[in-house]
């Protein structure tokens, strides 16, 4: 893979975490559960969002 194949495929990662975690902190969840989850996702990007996408809190709409 060349370096901007990889470095596109971080960005949407990236991408998708900041997304996670906006949606996490503006949902209706306990502080607690928002700090978790928020932590989950930051150290462990790809398997966190995609944790986060299947079981975590959805945002207010």
């Amino acid at each position: 893979m060349n370096n901007m194949t990889m470095s596109l495929g971080g960005a949407i990662v990236l991408a998708l975490d900041i997304y996670a975690i906006y949606s996490t902190l503006n949902s209706r969840s306990s502080p607690l559960s928002k700090v978790l989850w928020t932590v989950f996702i930051l150290l462990l990007p790809i398997f966190g969002f995609l944790v986060w996408l299947l079981f975590g809190p959805r945002s207010v709409d």
